[in-house]
């Protein structure tokens, strides 16, 4: 030891490993923060590399925070879940509570749809299956949010994957014709013109009518 250095005494030694793991406690809540902003924006099962990635952490400090607090929303007998499905996560409402949410998104909410909501409704209608990225495009803006709120109120539904792309598609449902008046969607007005005749990432966008 240098001459001029001064020991560290035992409560400085003893300090330091505390000190330390505060501060990885801390890290840890704000990463399930972080998560839990992520997640309720999400519509579809985030992996845990892409969580990784956009927190730029390591995934064994994601997957951590993941199990922590689905485990933790477990015990405190919250409404919802945080499950891992199809290879990602994401929230999900109990099973015993569908009734009530049902009820909640069609009798709860009879307000009348946005002109975004309408005419991202149209796209579905005249395009379907899509995923929401071709809706996007179509439109030219981010259509997330307008269908999560359509999937919410029972006027469109998921319809499979994209066989290439892994994506998920969307079709209208029953309740959207009954709500129309319509008995099949061949009975849809000829508004399909008035949307492009393609896409670049959808194939068969040249498609005018709606595929049942």
């Amino acid at each position: 030891m240098n001459e001029h250095q001064q020991p560290q005494t035992a409560d400085q030694l003893s300090g330091m490993p505390e000190a330390s793991g505060k501060e990885a406690l801390l890290a840890l809540s704000d990463v399930k923060s972080s998560l839990e902003a992520i997640l309720l924006v999400a519509d579809e099962p985030v992996p845990v590399v892409v969580l990784a990635q956009v927190l730029e952490l390591p995934r064994e400090t994601v997957a951590e925070a993941l199990a922590e607090l689905a485990e933790l929303y477990t015990e405190q007998g919250r409404g919802f879940d945080l499950r891992e499905v199809a290879g990602g996560w994401r929230y999900y409402t109990k099973a015993e509570y569908a009734p009530l949410v049902e009820k909640f998104v069609r009798d709860g909410q009879e307000v009348r749809l946005t002109q975004a909501g309408l005419e991202t409704l149209a796209v579905v209608a005249y395009r379907q299956p899509v995923g929401r990225a071709q809706v996007s495009a179509v439109r030219g803006v981010n259509c997330d949010g307008v269908m999560r709120t359509l999937t919410l109120r029972g006027l469109v539904e998921e319809a499979g994957t994209d066989h290439e792309t892994g994506a998920i598609l969307f079709r209208t449902t029953p309740y959207f014709l009954e709500r129309l008046g319509l008995a099949s969607l061949d009975q849809l007005p000829e508004l399909a013109p008035f949307l492009p005749d393609q896409l670049d990432d959808e194939p068969d966008a040249g498609h005018s009518r709606a595929r049942p």
